[in-house]
């Protein structure tokens, strides 16, 4: 692709309008609960401040479906901005309009202006070609590092774009771009991918598109029971999407002509209800007794799925291996995490319940690359086109 980056270009004494992705969740006190999404765009930021660019960061914080709505002000992300630059970060009333363009005229050479929620104007979420045209009037050259946003056709990801005549990526999407585009279009062999999470429906595009490159799946989580009872297991109350079940026997089919191990869980953690306090022991694929739910693989499976994980040399990890959030039923996951961290080979992981496994365990530093966007990383391995993306290659 033929995407320029940032430090490709001149940006001195140059005012760029920077699409982060500060959709951050706040606490009951207004404060920023979890900055990773703001430590990630700080190289980007950082380069621009040092090379004295004027930096015009802007991002959309929460649903307020084109309604102002106080609670979701970028204001609390302006004052952990500033605590992380150690510089001031000046916050704009709105995103557009004459007050900005007044802030924007006085900014000099390493300020930083953060703009209001770009989703207060229902003309965001729309791509409104106008809208677009009054965020790129407010600067010289556009920077996209907003990859957790890219798979979405917005005024400022999408249509602000067309309006300026310099476009390039962030440090942070090129990092994305590079692992989810260029390390999986040639990735060393073998290749192996660990799906899960609750359904298949999620991940029907994800599991046809790397079929055709990997060399084992690995299915865990709540989705690997559609694939059993496909295969002619009883699975008791575990989850199962009943319409799913034909596409699964697709699926199982069509790897095994294109000689694809395909791997689903050999023993399972059941329960007998979905608490954590509730009665549960290990079974095996024939074992599952009625009303009783699937919530976690089993030893068994921890054990042949590490196995594999340890002789790979290229990883796609996308979802848990059970019910995560519950201690009693996270082992299959965190156990995934250690064997993926240990591996050695080049790791992608994306996906909340995935990164999040990663950082309870301590691991995240030990994975070639965590996905900033999970909805943008899905669609990447889905073999789709991501409008953020194609709009910056020129």
């Amino acid at each position: 692709m033929a995407i320029k980056c940032i430090d490709e270009i001149e940006i001195a004494g140059k005012r760029l309008f920077i699409r982060v992705d500060f959709n951050v969740p706040l606490g009951d006190d207004g404060e920023v609960k979890d900055d990773t999404r703001i430590t990630a765009a700080l190289p980007t930021i950082r380069y621009a401040v040092e090379k004295g660019a004027k930096a015009i960061l802007a991002s959309h914080l929460g649903r307020p479906k084109g309604q102002v709505v106080p609670e979701m002000s970028l204001a609390p992300i302006a004052r952990r901005l500033s605590d992380l630059l150690g510089q001031n970060v000046t916050m704009a009333p709105d995103c557009v309009g004459a007050e900005v363009s007044s802030l924007v005229d006085k900014m000099n050479g390493g300020d930083v202006l953060l703009l209001e929620n770009l989703r207060f104007h229902p003309e965001e979420t729309a791509n409104d070609p106008e809208f677009a045209k009054q965020l790129a009037g407010l600067a010289d050259i556009y920077v996209n590092d907003a990859f957790g946003a890219a798979h979405r056709a917005h005024a400022s990801t999408e249509g602000i774009a067309h309006h300026m005549e310099v476009v390039v990526c962030g440090f942070l999407m090129k990092k994305e771009i590079e692992y989810l585009v260029t390390t999986l279009a040639s990735p060393e062999h073998p290749f192996v991918a660990i799906l899960g999470g609750a359904k298949v429906s999620d991940k029907i595009g994800v599991i046809k598109n790397l079929m055709a490159k990997v060399d084992t799946i690995l299915i865990g989580g709540g989705m690997a029971y559609t694939f059993l009872r496909a295969k002619g297991y009883e699975v008791g109350r575990s989850l199962v999407e009943d319409d799913k079940v034909p596409l699964a026997k697709e699926i199982l089919k069509e790897a095994q002509e294109r000689n694809v191990d395909l791997r689903l869980p050999l023993d399972h953690v059941v329960a007998e209800a979905f608490t954590p306090d509730a009665h549960y022991k290990v079974v095996t694929n024939k074992e599952i007794p009625p009303g009783w739910a699937a919530m976690d693989i089993g030893p068994q499976t921890i054990t042949a799925f590490s196995e594999v994980i340890r002789g790979a040399k290229t990883i796609v990890w996308n979802g848990p291996m059970g019910v995560f959030e519950v201690k009693t039923f996270a082992k299959g996951t965190e156990e995934v995490a250690k064997a993926v961290a240990a591996s050695g080979a080049v790791s992608i992981v994306g996906g909340g319940d995935s990164v999040a496994a990663l950082k309870a365990a301590g691991l995240a530093d030990q994975i070639t690359h965590i996905s900033t966007g999970g909805g943008a990383s899905l669609e990447l391995l889905e073999g789709k086109t991501l409008p953020g993306v194609a709009v910056l290659d020129r």
